[in-house]
């Protein structure tokens, strides 16, 4: 093809359009620097909410590694207690936060601890009108249904899209500005929209374990820990963090994405965390020799 062709071709539709460099064309210097990974679970560890055995494998690897790994997820707190209780590799993580940076368990000794970002009395008050805000979404919105780990749900409401249930892009739309409307944050992760109130993100609850379970500062050591995602409710690791990485399922929200991770993997999900584990490992291997 000329250069005369190339320039008069009509540009590439925004779907083909990478969202991110590929994560192969990362520097060395960055992987060398890593000391650990933060990852969402959903569609980034699980496929259809059952760990990815690649997945499985790449945390086992990055457990007998030593490399430390915490898990940022929308998912309930009670849901994690299970991913404990079940996972072989859930001793692979040094902390699961849930419900977007509002709790987190971790393991200590054979017993998983919990802590919560707000006190008891303040988690009574907001319950009261999430439950309220829940009924309003499930009235105005047809076919809304709560999701499926909502009895696990101690500080948000979440309403399924992808998971159980369907609901188009315009009763996703609906659902957040129902959620805004009673002064709730909102959010779309791949399966659920989440709503909460409080000033709680994945961003805090990952430099709050960091700093808890590691004495890590994630303002100070930003470059140190990669991130990777799967959906727009990771839009804000995204954007403040500068190692991040998008398994390759993400592209399907392209369109609704404002900030885009640093990197994309080859992969889908487990595949494409498998990516950057594998990333991190061999070049701390490179170190050390």
């Amino acid at each position: 093809m000329d250069a005369a062709t190339t320039l008069d071709a009509p540009p590439a539709p925004p779907s083909v359009r990478p969202l991110a460099p590929p994560l192969a064309t990362c520097p060395p210097e960055r992987w060398a620097a890593l000391r650990g990974l933060l990852t969402d679970i959903d569609d980034t560890l699980t496929r259809d909410g059952v760990l990815d055995p690649v997945a499985a494998a790449a945390l086992a690897e990055l457990q007998a590694a030593g490399v430390p790994v915490v898990a940022v997820t929308g998912r309930s707190l009670g849901w994690c207690r299970g991913v404990a209780a079940t996972w072989p590799q859930a001793g692979a993580f040094a902390a699961l936060v849930a419900e977007n940076g509002a709790a987190a368990i971790w393991p200590e000794g054979r017993r998983w601890r919990t802590a919560y970002t707000q006190p008891n009395a303040q988690r009574r008050r907001h319950a009261r009108r999430l439950a309220a805000c829940a009924a309003a979404v499930q009235r105005s919105v047809r076919g809304a249904r709560l999701a499926r780990d909502s009895a696990g749900r101690e500080t948000d409401i979440a309403i399924d899209h992808a998971e159980f249930a369907q609901l188009d892009a315009a009763a996703i739309a609906q659902t957040l500005e129902l959620m805004r409307a009673h002064g709730l944050q909102a959010s779309v992760s791949s399966i659920h929209v989440n709503g909460w109130i409080g000033p709680q993100t994945k961003l805090r609850g990952a430099a709050w374990m960091l700093r808890h379970r590691l004495g890590a500062d994630l303002a100070a050591e930003a470059g140190r820990w990669a991130f990777v995602g799967d959906s727009p409710n990771d839009e804000i690791m995204f954007e403040h963090l500068p190692f991040t990485v998008g398994v390759a399922n993400l592209a399907r929200f392209a369109g609704r994405l404002r900030h885009r991770p640093a990197f994309m993997a080859a992969g889908e999900r487990g595949a494409g965390f498998a990516e950057v584990a594998q990333g991190l490992l061999v070049h701390r291997a490179g170190a050390r020799t």
